[in-house]
């Protein structure tokens, strides 16, 4: 079994900077792509960015594009979702989802592509 804890949220100015952490555990983390979503309320869960396996691969949503930046630590078993210059619409609950197979090649987008998720963290950005 795999689990994932994300933390890092909080409330912040628009303009400000959070950077999200999901740890894992139960299995080799290193072997999977992992990535970010967010659900804000009333809406549905949208892709946010993906990571690969080995971290050399990075794709993002054009909505946050140029402002967040996905990396990831194997030795941590960790990725970190930096967030910088946020905006109200970036408030949302955030989950980190893992992929299903190890060593994907082509990021994933869609939900159904990742087989593991965290409980989420709340991001409240204020205008």
């Amino acid at each position: 079994q795999v689990q994932l804890v994300e933390s890092g949220g909080g409330l912040v100015q628009a303009g400000g900077s959070l950077r999200l952490s999901c740890a894992a555990s139960g299995r080799t983390f290193s072997s999977y792509a992992m990535g970010w979503f967010r659900q804000a309320p009333g809406k549905e869960r949208d892709f946010v960015a993906a990571i690969s396996w080995s971290g050399s691969s990075t794709y993002y949503a054009d909505s946050v594009k140029g402002r967040f930046t996905l990396s990831r630590d194997n030795a941590k078993n960790t990725v970190y979702l930096q967030m910088n210059n946020l905006k109200p619409e970036d408030a949302a609950v955030y989950y980190c989802a893992a992929d299903q197979r190890p060593y994907t090649v082509a990021l994933a987008t869609t939900h159904n592509r990742y087989a593991y998720w965290g409980q989420g963290t709340q991001v409240t950005v204020s205008s």
